[in-house]
């Protein structure tokens, strides 16, 4: 298997994008915090001292996923189009963390919808570290893209 970002001497290599094709890309991807239950309920109820957690955690996960460039050294600074983050409560002591990226431009966006999830989990984690310390961060995965050379993946 040959990686994209190694020469042929197996050094460090930014991959050339200049002559790749403009195409609609999309990503999706997510992964889960699991805390104490009480913790997930001072979140659901908003009862924590630092305010609206999941508020405060959406927009760090879209302001992570445009600084993704400037935090995974080889990443291309794409022009995206959106990032969506979305929280879901898996159970009485589980929140699932989802993001949406998209871009019209030569090289994915996955890494931008990675990056999202990464940054809401640990927001929300630095927001209720002061009630819990054991948090979890877990479960972050690509679940789905589109566009570009190499087509469609979706997770098992």
């Amino acid at each position: 298997m040959k990686l994209s970002h190694t020469d042929s001497d197996g050094n460090l290599n930014m991959v050339d994008v200049g002559e790749k094709k403009m195409t609609v890309r999309t990503a999706r991807a997510e992964g889960q915090i699991t805390m104490k239950p009480e913790t997930l309920t001072a979140i659901r109820g908003n009862t924590l001292e630092k305010g609206d957690i999941l508020t405060c955690a959406k927009v760090a996960g879209i302001q992570g996923a445009k600084k993704t460039h400037e935090l995974i050294p080889l990443c291309h600074n794409i022009p995206i189009d959106k990032i969506e983050i979305a929280f879901e409560f898996e159970s009485e002591n589980t929140i699932k963390i989802k993001s949406f990226a998209k871009c019209a431009y030569k090289t994915g966006i996955e890494m931008e919808a990675l990056t999202a999830v990464s940054v809401a989990a640990l927001c929300i984690y630095d927001m209720c570290k002061a009630v819990d310390r054991s948090m979890v961060i877990n479960y972050i995965k690509l679940v789905e893209k589109t566009g570009g050379a190499s087509g469609e993946y979706r997770s098992i």
